[in-house]
């Protein structure tokens, strides 16, 4: 098998993370593979090897198989600004705008696109492992589809279709999308999925047998939950998700802004003992907080509006007031300047007023700033600290800052602009330090990473089928004698070639 797709029968069933998962599992058994999402729709970006910039998850599923993340990997990325518009990402870089009005019409010009990214990952790799984007029985964007079954009938590949248990009827949601695919997709889809399963699995066996009997389908798996400490690529299944801590020492709030992007950057801090971390979206949630994250937006101009108009700014003015901290990333920090200048009409042109916390005036810039980091830190210790950059806009950084970019007369407030600085356990230390924790554990954040994604594949070869997992993992025995064959072939060609001399 050298593709197999995941599709879903919801947003939010898990395909990221079971894609991720047998990435860890294939790669954990000498497999050369590598992830795959056709067309994504998510704030939370990535900053690739090559320069460009794609989701989320997909940079977290080719870091599962040992892999650097390629613009290949998620050729479209749509960025939601509005409620209504998108900002339209081909092949890592912006091209402009989508309409949702156009939706269906535009994508259908990218299909090639996308199945040329297919076919380069296809001829580099073992098994491409596919993910789908929400799910595949919306008759409403059926027509033109490129991130479901449109894409799985046009490349010829195998589907497994997930469906969440934990949410509740999981049975109703995988009968029900399989009815309304047309025949020749409900042919392709070769297995289903349970995921997130809580209990004892004998419990399911009537419902099983029942859901075999009904569909026709064989059952892959079922997946138990699992406690896996992963980045999730959408912020709204975190909101009220975060259990307190009444032991911890420092107290964050988050404000979660209708825009905002690279909510993972938080997790390394929430993973944190000595940490309670909250993601708020009301002004009378933001006490008690030591700290107030004012995270990146997509469209900062808007989410600044929406905060005044929700009256953070006053509860704000008396957090600081009161001794509290703020910290702005990316787009929060621009927030916390004077003045945001869109000359070139970025976000919709004109001059927006700041908090006026920090020194700094943002230029809007018409080309993005897309850049990774591995460096030294300057402050508050010289550690080492990476991350990558992504955003509009330029300022003047205070290099003695690094990897911060400014910071307030008082000592209140700093900005960055760097997403992924606290991922790195020597530098989330050595800050954590200076705002008075001494226990932070100093783990780089990809070690827990890997061991959940180590937990998460040994669950899969336990639960899934393992006549369905072996077609997957023979690929590895059909490369290593295609290596073999071509390694033989060169070498009677370079015999033959001396013999014609």
């Amino acid at each position: 098998m050298k593709a197999l797709m995941i599709q879903g029968t919801a947003s939010g069933v898990g395909k990221s993370v079971l894609v991720a998962g047998l990435c860890r599992l294939l790669a954990r058994n000498g497999v050369r593979v590598a992830p795959f999402k056709p067309q994504n729709m998510s704030n939370n970006a990535a900053v690739t090897v090559d320069g460009g910039e794609i989701g989320r998850a997909q940079a977290l599923q080719a870091f599962a198989c040992g892999i650097e993340a390629t613009v290949d990997m998620n050729p479209v990325l749509l960025k939601p600004e509005a409620d209504c518009t998108s900002q339209l990402i081909v092949r890592g870089r912006v091209v402009g705008k989508l309409e949702s009005a156009r939706f269906r019409e535009d994508r259908q010009q990218w299909l090639e696109i996308v199945q040329t990214s297919f076919d380069r990952l296809c001829s580099q790799y073992d098994v491409v492992l596919v993910e789908g984007a929400g799910s595949p029985a919306e008759p409403n964007l059926r027509a033109g589809d490129i991130a479901n079954m449109g894409f799985a009938e046009a490349a010829d590949i195998p589907v497994w279709l997930v469906g969440d248990i934990d949410c509740g009827g999981v049975f109703a949601s995988l009968t029900g999308t399989l009815a309304i695919l047309s025949a020749s997709e409900r042919q392709r889809v070769q297995a289903l999925v349970i995921n997130r399963f809580r209990g004892y699995l004998s419990l399911l066996d009537d419902g099983l047998q029942w859901l075999e009997q009904q569909t026709g389908k064989p059952v892959a798996g079922v997946i138990p939950w699992l406690p896996l400490e992963l980045p999730e690529e959408d912020a709204p299944y975190r909101l009220g998700k975060q259990p307190g801590k009444a032991a911890a020492s420092l107290h964050i709030a988050v404000i979660a802004c209708p825009r905002m992007s690279n909510c993972d950057d938080f997790d390394p801090l929430a993973s944190e003992p000595a940490i309670s971390l909250r993601f708020i979206h009301r002004s009378d949630q933001l006490q008690p907080a030591d700290l107030v994250i004012l995270p990146g937006s997509k469209h900062v101009a808007a989410d600044l509006a929406w905060l005044r108009a929700e009256g953070f700014d006053k509860a704000l003015e008396h957090h600081l007031r009161y001794g509290g901290r703020i910290l702005g990333i990316c787009g929060g920090m621009q927030m916390l300047g004077q003045a945001i200048i869109d000359d070139t009409g970025v976000e919709g042109g004109g001059r927006i007023a700041g908090f006026n916390w920090l020194d700094i005036t943002t230029q809007m810039l018409p080309e993005k700033t897309l850049k990774r980091i591995d460096a030294t830190a300057a402050w508050p210790a010289g550690v080492p600290v990476h991350g990558y950059e992504i955003h509009y806009g330029d300022d003047h950084p205070d290099p003695a800052l690094f990897p911060f970019s400014h910071r307030s007369a008082d000592g209140q407030i700093l900005g960055t602009y760097l997403h992924g600085l606290f991922d790195s356990g020597a530098f989330r230390a050595a800050w954590l330090a200076e705002m008075g924790v001494t226990t932070g554990t100093g783990e780089d954040h990809a070690h827990r990473i890997m061991a959940s994604l180590d937990t998460l594949a040994a669950a899969l070869e336990q639960h899934i089928a393992p006549d369905l997992l072996a077609p997957l993992l023979a690929s590895r025995i059909r490369h290593d004698e295609y290596a073999n064959k071509a390694a033989t072939d060169a070498t009677n060609h370079s015999h033959s070639s001396l013999r014609r001399e």
